[in-house]
């Protein structure tokens, strides 16, 4: 009789205390495509990756450090731009110009998302319902879209003129006023007039991506909604409300984003004035960089705009993300 004991020594072919060499190879067999499969991903994303370093990253570096420097028109002949530490902060933050800005922009930015969406929204769920020529109509109401910003502000300060403007005309010829309102001539009227034109600008977008968003809700709730006693303005609320509102969050910021740093329609529309009333944060980095070549202090002005933009596109991305996430 043969027996085994523990010192007895192992089979030929495999070592004493280690483990069979199959085990090893089927544990790194599935390495290999998994990481061929990473590598993949990473040579697709490099391009992009690349085209944002080149083009926003490497510029948004150099703003940065231009806000430290006493950067000058001579600087780009000499490549000299001496480091002058807060300087251009302490310079722009003690400038009651930008101070005054600053309000201007909000007022401006507020007063066009609200103006916008509102009727935006009314002219969506109005086209909501078929008739005839609504396709027609509503294509000839994307025609402010399309048009160049400084094509319509040129054409609205024709508009708006207070002496040859066609609208001081219509108005006191209805009687509504006895006197030409300066639209864009008086401090007090400069700003409202830009944000009504801005308005008008910005209903199409808004129109459209809301009439989209409308389309998605499916009509059985709203005859639900009908045959419960509902009536319209409490289905719009209960009902047609919260399920726009991811589409609505996308709206709002996306519109923020476009309008908290608009410079061209400003420009084109009132230069600024009169009496910097209509100065935005836009304009005054232009005013800064371009008019009075002051780079640096021109370059905070422009990280106060970049971190502002940056705010609302991380609500943007984290807005996307929670409504993706619950499948909407």
């Amino acid at each position: 009789m043969t027996t085994t004991t523990a010192g007895a020594p192992a089979p030929a072919g495999r070592p004493s205390g280690d483990a069979p060499t199959g085990t090893t190879d089927a544990t790194r067999a599935p390495l290999r495509p998994a990481r061929r499969a990473a590598i993949l991903r990473l040579l697709f994303v490099a391009p992009a990756v690349l085209y944002m370093l080149a083009f926003f990253g490497y510029p948004l570096v150099r703003n940065i450090v231009m806000s430290f420097q006493h950067f000058t028109p001579r600087t780009y002949f000499t490549g000299e731009a001496p480091f002058n530490g807060l300087d251009n902060w302490r310079g722009v933050f003690g400038n009651p110009l930008f101070t005054g800005s600053l309000w201007h922009t909000l007022l401006f930015t507020a007063g066009s998302l609200l103006g916008q969406f509102v009727i935006g929204l009314a002219l969506a769920v109005f086209f909501s319902r078929r008739f005839r020529l609504s396709g027609f109509v509503r294509a000839v109401l994307l025609l402010p879209w399309l048009v160049p910003m400084v094509v319509s502000a040129v054409v609205w300060r024709k508009l708006l003129d207070q002496d040859t403007g066609v609208l001081n005309t219509l108005l006191m010829d209805l009687h509504l006023t006895s006197d030409a309102v300066p639209w864009l001539s008086s401090p007090n009227v400069a700003l409202l007039s830009a944000i009504l034109v801005n308005i008008w600008i910005g209903i199409p977008f808004n129109m459209v991506i809301l009439y989209g968003g409308l389309q998605e809700i499916p009509r059985d709730l709203y005859e639900a909604a009908s045959l419960d006693g509902a009536g319209p303005w409490r289905t719009f609320r209960g009902l047609t409300l919260p399920l726009l509102r991811p589409v609505v969050t996308v709206v709002l910021i996306l519109g923020f984003m476009s309008t908290v740093k608009i410079l061209d329609l400003i420009l084109a529309l009132t230069g600024g004035g009169p009496a910097d009333s209509t100065q935005t944060l836009g304009t005054v980095t232009y005013q800064l960089s371009f008019q009075q070549l002051n780079f640096g202090q021109g370059a905070v002005v422009g990280n106060v705009l970049i971190l502002v933009s940056a705010v609302f596109a991380v609500l943007y991305l984290r807005a996307n993300r929670s409504d993706f996430g619950q499948g909407k």
